[in-house]
């Protein structure tokens, strides 16, 4: 299977990843979707490894740790052994200093034991009492200290992410990534600076959201019935109204078309889109509560998107934003 490198960074991952945010158990993401039992994370991740995924993306503010130790339960339920997939986690920075990244980076370890740290992230751009470099050069300590493999942030701007890059780069360590909300719906890195700027860099987008949290599966648009299900917060958060979903149709009808044709689903289209568009700087995270659902994403590795066939998804996205 082709693989795609991590950044700069000696990683190499498969080019769909699997979130685990939905393992949290408690919290306010477990408020916004199923609790996923530790039998159902075995199964998913399971299922993520049998379709070809290696790597796993998850974070102390999935449950303050309970995603963590949910993935590594299911790795090793998996008889997967340290160093044969990869793991990303982040640190919380809101209320906290620096000097936390590595005070509590044994609860990080402790957590995804026996699994170590791939790549650490800053979960946030902003809620720290230290700055983006200072926060940067713990990052680096725990790189130099074989902590931690790489360095990663979420959720930062262009010229934060330019900032981080910087600050790593004094100590020779080259930033890995940026995971931000990227999918057809959302293509915010194409106008704000994002994407070239991480291509001058050689940074990846980890891409969340990959499927706008179902709409881009054209589920909701083939059962509107189903919006009454979701939870208040998590359908303003999605965008989910019947007038977005107008909106929206002509795109998942032309999904539909393609997938089709590639005896495929309208949500691997999504993924597969995502890979083949921006020509491997975006490497998109799907999110599983079900078995089937990680069978789908990963097939989704075998679906390759013709130019044109690209193309015109992102001609009908364009129309959708008003571009």
């Amino acid at each position: 299977m082709t693989t795609q490198q991590l950044g700069r960074t000696d990683l190499y991952l498969s080019p769909i990843g699997l979130g685990a945010a939905q393992f949290a158990g408690k919290g306010w993401i477990s408020a916004l979707t199923p609790t996923v039992p530790q039998q159902h994370v075995n199964a998913i991740v399971k299922t993520a490894l049998d379709g070809g995924v290696t790597w796993f993306d998850t974070s102390e503010m999935y449950g303050g740790g309970t995603s963590e130790r949910a993935l590594a339960a299911a790795l090793c339920e998996a008889d997967v052994r340290p160093g044969d997939v990869t793991v990303a986690t982040k640190w919380l920075p809101v209320g906290r200093t620096a000097g936390n990244i590595e005070r509590t980076i044994g609860a990080r370890l402790h957590a995804l034991h026996p699994f170590p740290i791939d790549l650490h992230q800053i979960h946030l751009n902003r809620g720290s009492f230290s700055s983006i470099r200072a926060q940067m050069r713990a990052m680096a300590r725990l790189v130099q200290d074989g902590k931690i493999r790489a360095v990663g942030v979420s959720n930062f701007t262009t010229r934060q992410m330019e900032t981080a890059y910087d600050e790593l780069d004094k100590h020779g360590i080259a930033l890995a990534s940026n995971e931000v909300q990227v999918n057809l719906l959302h293509r915010k890195i194409e106008t704000d600076g994002m994407l070239e700027t991480a291509r001058q860099l050689g940074v990846s987008l980890l891409a969340y959201s990959a499927q706008r949290q179902g709409i881009l599966t054209g589920k909701y648009h083939g059962d509107r019935s189903l919006i009454a299900g979701v939870h208040p917060v998590r359908r303003k958060v999605m965008g989910l109204t019947s007038a977005g979903l107008d909106r929206s149709q002509p795109l998942i009808d032309a999904m539909a078309e393609i997938a089709t044709r590639h005896q495929a689903t309208v949500g691997q289209i999504a993924l597969a889109w995502l890979v083949d568009f921006y020509g491997g700087t975006v490497i998109p995270i799907a999110g599983a509560s079900k078995p089937h659902h990680a069978k789908d994403s990963a097939g989704a590795l075998n679906v390759h998107l013709s130019a044109e066939e690209a193309e015109r998804l992102a001609a009908l996205s364009d129309r959708i934003a008003g571009r």
